[in-house]
């Protein structure tokens, strides 16, 4: 049997084995899955229906995406992201994970380096891989709230580094950085001819005073950004895999070499879904963060009832955090997370799947109802008494 060396040297995923590892047992509790409980508005679902029965979504669409569409996420990245953008400037993708993994095949060759925060999105590191990259990883400051340390980035760049990748905000810390930040990591970018490829999927879900910045808002970055967005985690569409991304229109071409062998196009069912909604109400959008907002402070309440088995930061953004695991046998987070899973049966994330310094931690999401939480945390307490 032959087996890519590229693709043996990646580790299986430990966010999906723990998901297949919990469906071996009854009534879990669930805080593994980043992924939105609330279910996609009715306005959505109608519009597919329609464009269903109109015959609209039986063949491909031309491989950047419906037109209507982009000239929506135009208007979308003018008003919520200060991003200039023209539809000659945006491929739309499946899901925001597809237009990443263009974005660095069309920037990368073999050998070149990417520097990625750690802990970060473990798919980021594995598409670096994939594409026969070196990922570079550069540890997120946990004692200042999993900040990202410009100093260390700066040291990081050699004469192979080509890119720089980064979500924000964070899965799985829930960080968002800041925009005095994004600005020192931009002229980073712009002094060593870098591309900062971003992965904004929880852009709207940020908390207290944290805002969102886009780093592509930032005219003397055009040339050097290409920015990723989803509409899985703003509306609810984890399974409608559709996403978009902005880049210099020179850029896009190149993109599409590789977007095109990869998907060819996104489902187009899902971009009828996708104008319906950036056309139609935002409500759905704010009623999800009002929601994520009172999870994430029950979460914290239930994680201070249990302070002598972990520690926390309050997450900025995101529906996701990051406590770190007190307690001796919390050096291995893959075998803490499974005994957790197999003695108190709740589903949690072992943090060495977000890189080395995500070791002794574990994350937890909080898009789940309040009872799941409580739930959760309920048989915790009972456990670690």
């Amino acid at each position: 049997m032959n087996i890519s060396k590229r693709v043996k040297q990646i580790k299986k995923s430990a966010i999906h084995e723990m998901t297949r590892l919990s469906k071996q047992y009854d009534d879990v509790a669930f805080l593994s899955w980043a992924k939105p409980t609330s279910g996609t508005p009715e306005h959505i679902n109608t519009a597919a229906i329609s464009a269903i029965r109109k015959g609209l979504t039986g063949g491909y669409s031309q491989s950047d995406g419906l037109l209507e569409l982009r000239e929506e996420i135009v208007k979308k990245l003018n008003r919520d992201n200060n991003i200039k953008a023209n539809i000659s400037e945006l491929l739309v993708t499946v899901g925001a994970i597809e237009g990443l993994a263009a974005a660095v095949m069309a920037t990368i060759d073999p050998g070149d380096e990417v520097i990625l925060p750690t802990p970060t999105y473990s798919t980021h590191i594995r598409q670096v891989e994939l594409a026969s990259g070196k990922p570079v990883l550069v540890p997120l400051l946990e004692d200042r709230n999993f900040d990202l340390d410009i100093q260390a980035k700066k040291k990081a760049v050699t004469s192979k580094t080509k890119a720089i990748v980064y979500c924000s905000p964070s899965n799985p810390t829930g960080t968002v950085f800041s925009e005095k930040q994004l600005r020192e990591l931009a002229k980073i970018a712009l002094e060593n001819n870098l591309t900062v490829i971003t992965d904004e999927a929880y852009e709207y879900f940020t908390f207290d005073d944290h805002k969102h910045f886009s780093i592509a808002s930032i005219p003397e970055m055009k040339k050097n950004v290409i920015s990723c967005f989803t509409f899985t985690k703003s509306y609810a569409m984890t399974g409608w895999r559709i996403g978009y991304l902005h880049a210099d229109e020179e850029l896009i071409p190149q993109i599409k070499k590789a977007h095109i062998p990869f998907a060819i196009c996104a489902p187009v069912v899902s971009q009828y879904a996708a104008i319906a909604a950036l056309k139609g109400s935002q409500d759905c959008i704010k009623e999800f963060k009002d929601h994520y907002l009172v999870t994430r402070n029950l979460m914290c309440e239930r994680l201070d009832n249990l302070s002598s088995v972990f520690e926390y930061i309050k997450p900025g953004g995101s529906y996701l955090m990051f406590p770190k695991i007190l307690l001796e046998e919390g050096k291995d987070s893959i075998s803490f997370c499974k005994n957790l899973l197999i003695e108190a049966k709740v589903s949690t994330t072992p943090g060495i799947a977000f890189g080395p310094t995500g070791e002794s931690h574990l994350r937890l999401s909080f898009c789940v109802p309040e009872e799941m939480i409580n739930k959760a945390f309920d048989r915790m307490e009972n456990y670690f008494k």
